[in-house]
């Protein structure tokens, strides 16, 4: 009758589940002596027996030191078998693998030198098993008890050299899965264990690991966060790796879903992510050029707030956003493949992120979505046509921005949008887009009145520049003429245009033109801007004298008797005295002592500027006049002047309708002083 542990004898079987370690040793030993004996003769029958006993009958005991026995005996069978263990690796290393999870701690130890001691003679045998090796040692590499640690740290060391040898036989494709599972780990050392076998895989040849990146990537850049110095370390290192492996050859990486988990990690507030991801970004826009296309909106996402960091620690992070910046707008700009860029771009959700990031409050932030905004107008004035309306209001509330850059920028996107909508070239003045901006925009300063004393010179004045002056300021005179319940908002606009009209060099043209109003065109021009003009009558005063009218000029001052003269009058027309000694008006002294026209424009003109003399307290801008009036020869008003001769009369324009105009709106404008004033007594203003 056999043993009941047969093939083992008896004595060998009860010294295999001695709890001293050394007869459970001299156990293996016969063990190992008996299956190379076996294997000699191929008596495969009697070796797969004794696999069952050691697998069965101890094993799987309660008794912790038989589990022992099993493992060093399954491990003796392995040394026994050598090369031929891989006819029986299954049976080997499914008890070993059961006792790595055991309660025991030694028991725990003892698996990890058995199955080493197994898959040091099965090697390449142990592949098919490798899912379940790898699973089990990402348990034991954060065991409690630092002996099993280093047994797994063994084994584990061991395994990389054997599928790095095997790499052909290596299933990456079931493994995978079985990876992505345990990359989002949150223990340390199961992390630095996830990371090695990634950075191992990634090093072989024969292993494309890129063709799975887009199953790691996110789980690595998670890893990032990471607090331990050496995982941060691993983990930017692999990630390195596979950009440079991208680099070499870009074709296995599955760009769409990569450049999506790049734009997410690219808005994580941990700074080394951050900066990581953007650098891929940045890559990717080099890489696949064109093709990054339909993801401009989320790269948007990504690089604009990091265009506001000025602080030295993100110096890096922002020069990389700028060049992807930069990259974007090179490519969207290209003339040979418009056609495809258009098909490629998604305008909707490009400009829903370009609309968000406006209203942020960094400059550099504004700054680039307006260039962006401008750049997609330029190059698709068609296509971006559907979004201007949606813009306005956010551009308009940019101009009331402290930096005076972001406010020129937005102008510059303001006048491209006019622009685009009217391609045709103009011809008249029915031009309702031009009409709706500017209203938009008085609109604006009548509300913000910190903006209408702070910005609105430098809009109006960029806009002249942008637009056509003329229009500009046509359509600016329209809308004040039709103000008839804000008057002294029109006269405060009126004057802030009369100042820019008579000293902005962006005005020269316009200034010209105002002085040939014996053209038909200037005429017309004059008319309309007179008409809202007469709002102020200082500014009246400026127009008409730039315009060389001046019969009515002489006119008009003698009207001032019936004008209020408030403290606000005569400081502006202090500072039109000013002006009339300003370069500007050099035409105009000149025009004193000269004899063209018969000297009619001469002597108008010198009975005007007596006039506003008259009108002037005796302060400096008095004795300043008065001195450059007795400089005007004194025989001016000894002939009788025939008013036929003058500038004025040759225009043809209706000179007596306009000075109906301008009492009527004088009269108003007291009316409406009138009813303020009775107002302010009855209500008087809270202090």
């Amino acid at each position: 009758m056999e043993p009941p542990y047969a093939p083992l004898s008896e004595s060998c079987a009860k010294a295999l589940g001695d709890k001293v370690y050394e007869k459970r040793k001299l156990a293996s030993q016969e063990i190992e002596k008996m299956v190379t004996e076996f294997n000699n003769k191929n008596n495969s029958a009697q070796i797969r027996k004794l696999i069952e006993v050691l697998s069965t009958d101890y094993a799987t005991s309660r008794d912790a030191n038989r589990r022992k026995g099993a493992l060093i005996g399954l491990a003796a069978t392995g040394l026994g078998l050598g090369k031929d263990s891989d006819k029986y690796v299954q049976g080997l290393v499914t008890p070993i693998m059961t006792c790595l999870s055991d309660p025991d701690l030694r028991v725990r130890y003892f698996a990890c030198e058995s199955l080493y001691n197994v898959v040091k003679v099965a090697r390449s045998a142990i592949i098919p098993f490798f899912p379940e090796l790898f699973a089990a040692l990402s348990r034991l590499v954060t065991d409690s008890d630092q002996m099993v640690k280093d047994g797994s740290e063994l084994l584990d060391r061991l395994l990389k050299d054997i599928v790095t040898e095997s790499s052909q036989t290596f299933n990456l494709q079931a493994f995978i899965p079985l990876l992505r599972e345990h990359i989002y780990v949150k223990d340390a050392f199961a992390r630095q264990y996830v990371i090695s076998w990634i950075s191992i895989l990634n090093a072989v040849p024969d292993i494309n690991m890129v063709n799975y990146l887009t199953e790691i990537l996110d789980g690595l850049f998670v890893m990032l966060e990471d607090n331990t110095p050496e995982i941060q370390r691993m983990c930017e290192t692999t990630i390195s790796q596979f950009l440079k492996s991208i680099r070499s050859d870009s074709s296995s990486v599955r760009m769409e879903d990569t450049i999506n988990t790049l734009i997410t990690h690219a808005q994580s507030p941990n700074e080394l992510i951050k900066s990581i991801a953007i650098t891929w970004i940045r890559e990717f826009v080099q890489i696949f050029g064109p093709n990054v296309l339909p993801y401009a909106s989320g790269i948007f996402t990504a690089i604009l707030p990091c265009l506001e960091y000025n602080v030295e620690s993100k110096r890096s992070i922002k020069e990389c956003a700028v060049s992807v910046n930069n990259s974007m707008m090179t490519l969207v700009s290209s003339k040979e493949q418009k056609t495809q860029t258009v098909a490629k771009i998604d305008l909707r959700s490009i400009m829903d992120v370009l609309s968000q990031y406006l209203t942020q409050n960094s400059m550099h932030t504004k700054i680039a979505v307006l260039k962006w905004i401008h750049h997609l107008f330029t190059n698709f004035p068609s296509e971006m046509s559907v979004h201007a309306s949606n813009l306005n209001n956010n551009l308009l509330s940019t101009l009331a921005d402290n930096s005076d850059e972001v406010v020129l920028q937005s102008l510059s996107v303001l006048a491209e949008i006019v622009n685009s909508q009217d391609n045709k070239e103009l011809t008249d003045f029915n031009k309702s887009h031009y009409r709706k901006f500017l209203l938009s925009l008085l609109n604006l300063f009548s509300e913000e009145n910190m903006m209408l004393e702070n910005r609105a010179s430098l809009i109006i004045r960029k806009l002249c520049v942008l637009l056509n002056a003329e229009y500009i300021y046509r359509t600016f005179a329209e809308i004040i003429s039709e103000m008839v319940n804000n008057l002294k908002f029109a006269s405060t606009v009126v004057r802030l245009l009369n100042i820019i009209l008579l000293t902005s060099t962006e005005l020269f043209e316009l200034r010209t033109s105002l002085r040939n109003i014996s053209n038909e065109k200037s005429a017309d021009l004059f008319q309309c801007l007179y008409k809202s003009w007469a709002h102020c009558p200082v500014s009246t005063l400026s127009l008409c004298l730039l315009a060389q009218s001046y019969q009515h000029v002489s006119h008009l001052v003698t009207l001032f008797a019936d004008v209020e003269i408030t403290l606000e009058l005569l400081t502006e027309l202090d500072k039109l005295v000013q002006l009339i000694e300003s370069p500007i008006f050099a035409p105009l002294r000149l025009t004193l002592v000269s004899k063209a026209n018969n000297c009619a424009d001469a002597q108008y003109l010198a009975h005007a500027l007596f006039g506003i003399l008259m009108l002037l307290p005796q302060t400096e801008a008095f004795d300043t006049l008065r001195n450059r009036l007795q400089c005007v020869p004194n025989y001016w008003g000894h002939d009788p002047v025939d008013e036929r001769n003058s500038l004025e009369y040759k225009s043809g324009i209706d000179f007596d309708a306009l000075e109906q105009h301008f009492m009527k709106l004088q009269k108003a404008h007291r009316e409406q002083r009138i009813v303020h004033r009775k107002r302010s007594v009855i209500t008087p203003e809270s202090n």
